[in-house]
């Protein structure tokens, strides 16, 4: 009986070690991928630092609760496979994709790993998910517009901006990478704008509103792009030069001297992608998490570039001004 009770009070010891061992043991750090068709901007203002605040915000710690594997294309659209790749051998446990490249780069890399995407692109029709309310698969995320691509809407306050504007430019990139062509054209017939496309070949923003000016365009409408965003200093310059009225996509592109934009408030869609994030991290399945929308849109103008191109703000424009910035 005393064998017995010495052995029973050993294994007893044993597994009570074990068990403090395990408990002891620090909890696994996530691993979030992020994957960016542009090239990477220079810190702080690079897009994965909004994910690190709005996390942070949620109570996670970076280095602690999780990681970061950030990959940009650098504008080279053919390497975002290989990227997308990476983030899968990585086995991150999401991914964030950004614009429909890396979307589609992401999509065929893994039906597994959950990815939560950010696009102004209709998911269905893109094929990303099944439905917004039942996304299915391993795919859901945030739209940056509620209904089409805002392009028609944002062509319109620019020519209302620019009344005698009959000729305006639409600034692409050099991949054609904008789901606004058709929307932005359509647009342009029904407001009797003639519209001329100009690409970006390789980055070269000045040979671009060079050619902007030789086909005599009054106004430019700045595509929606990813990388148009992470280069938005050199497009705001090039504009100056010439002197031409453009609109964007981003308030942030007006607050750096661009002239007017309209779209979601950045901040809103920062923090329901790290929502996202932060539910699946804590179990949820992407299938279960409806494609979200934007509730709030903004028209932002910045009045010292309105001024330094001979342009007045008209009064029924000004009295639907979110912010003005001066």
């Amino acid at each position: 009986m005393k064998r017995r009770t010495w052995v029973w009070t050993l294994a007893s010891g044993l597994a009570s070690s074990l068990l403090a061992a395990h408990a002891q043991q620090p909890p696994r750090v996530l691993r979030l991928g992020y994957l960016h068709p542009g090239r990477r901007p220079a810190a702080p203002t690079f897009a994965p630092l909004s994910l690190v605040i709005n996390l942070r915000e949620l109570g996670y710690t970076e280095g602690r609760d999780f990681v970061i594997e950030a990959r940009f294309a650098e504008d080279k659209s053919e390497q975002l496979p290989a990227l997308a790749q990476e983030l899968v051998q990585l086995k991150c446990d999401v991914i964030v994709a950004v614009a429909r490249l890396p979307i589609q780069a992401a999509m065929a890399a893994t039906r597994t790993i959950p990815i939560v995407f950010l696009t102004n692109a209709d998911p269905v029709a893109r094929g990303y998910v099944a439905s917004l309310a039942r996304p299915g698969a391993n795919v859901t995320g945030i739209l940056i517009a509620p209904e089409g691509t805002l392009g028609e809407k944002r062509l319109a306050l620019l020519k209302e901006m620019v009344p005698k504007a009959t000729r305006m430019a639409m600034l692409v990139p050099e991949d054609g990478s904008t789901d606004q062509g058709q929307e932005v054209r359509q647009a342009a017939d029904r407001l009797g704008v003639e519209l001329v496309v100009v690409q970006v070949q390789g980055g070269d923003y000045a040979k671009a509103f060079t050619a902007i000016s030789s086909a005599r365009a009054t106004a430019v409408f700045v595509a929606a792009a990813a990388r148009f965003d992470g280069d938005r200093q050199k497009i705001i310059e090039q504009a100056a030069l010439h002197r031409l009225p453009a609109i964007y996509e981003w308030p942030r592109q007006v607050m750096d001297g661009g002239l007017m934009s309209y779209g979601a408030s950045q901040a809103d869609i920062n923090r329901r992608v790290a929502v996202y994030v932060d539910r699946i991290f804590k179990g949820a399945a992407p299938k279960d998490l409806p494609v979200e929308l934007p509730t709030k849109l903004m028209l932002v103008v910045n009045l010292k570039t309105a001024k330094a191109l001979g342009l007045k703000i008209p009064q029924t424009l000004r009295l639907r001004i979110d912010e003005l910035v001066e």
